[in-house]
């Protein structure tokens, strides 16, 4: 398999440079290049047809929810991760409804974007705590009140672990650490749970964000 090729995106140079520093030390990604504005940003996704684009929200010119609208209408198939300061599940729920696949905040552990730069590849989307813990929550309740007829019983013992600590909030890093495993093996237990709770695609995560009232469903 060939490396995940990957544009960067940010107004920020050092912030660019920080990150493709940590990524290029990946032995399975390489950035194809860096853009300072949502132009950029779209252009060069025509240019380099990278396989992720990491996006910031907050960018001049285009902002990274125009500019993943525009680069999703152009090019489908390349997948988009948005970065971003904003720790707010309306603002990842406009993103996927803009056509990204992933949210993670730039205070995130390293181990946590490159864990979304991984999921996203591979398919899945990357959900970050807080949202995570919403959804989880909320499955939870409907287990409680008889609402949701699933429960606990198709999860493994290390799932229902993993079940626990994000719904108390915690990172893939953090549950790592406590588990004493990798925060791959975390996503990969949280992608399963994800798929238990039937919200692993952004169509049927937009569909719950609309039923919760945090998306309009016209939009």
């Amino acid at each position: 398999m060939g490396k995940i090729r990957l544009l960067i995106a940010d107004d920020h140079t050092i912030v660019r440079e920080g990150i493709r520093l940590m990524l290029e030390a990946q032995a399975d990604i390489e950035v194809v290049g860096e853009a300072s504005n949502g132009e950029e940003a779209v252009e060069m996704a025509s240019r380099f047809q990278p396989d992720i684009i990491l996006i910031d929200i907050a960018m001049p010119k285009l902002n990274g929810l125009e500019a993943t609208r525009a680069i999703k209408q152009a090019l489908p198939q390349i997948q988009v991760i948005a970065l971003t300061m904003y720790e707010s599940d309306e603002y990842f729920f406009q993103v996927l409804n803009a056509g990204a696949s992933g949210y993670v905040l730039k205070k995130a552990a390293s181990a946590d974007l490159i864990g979304a730069i991984r999921a996203v590849y591979s398919g899945d989307v990357f959900l970050y705590p807080s949202v995570a813990r919403r959804l989880v929550s909320d499955y939870l309740t409907r287990v409680k009140t008889g609402e949701e007829k699933s429960s606990y019983d198709g999860l493994t013992q290390r799932e229902r672990e993993v079940l626990k600590l994000i719904a108390e909030g915690h990172t893939n890093q953090a549950i790592a650490d406590k588990l004493v495993i990798s925060a791959s093996t975390v996503q990969t237990h949280r992608t399963r749970i994800m798929q238990r709770l039937n919200l692993h695609n952004r169509a049927e995560l937009i569909q719950y964000a609309v039923r919760k009232g945090l998306l309009d469903s016209a939009s």
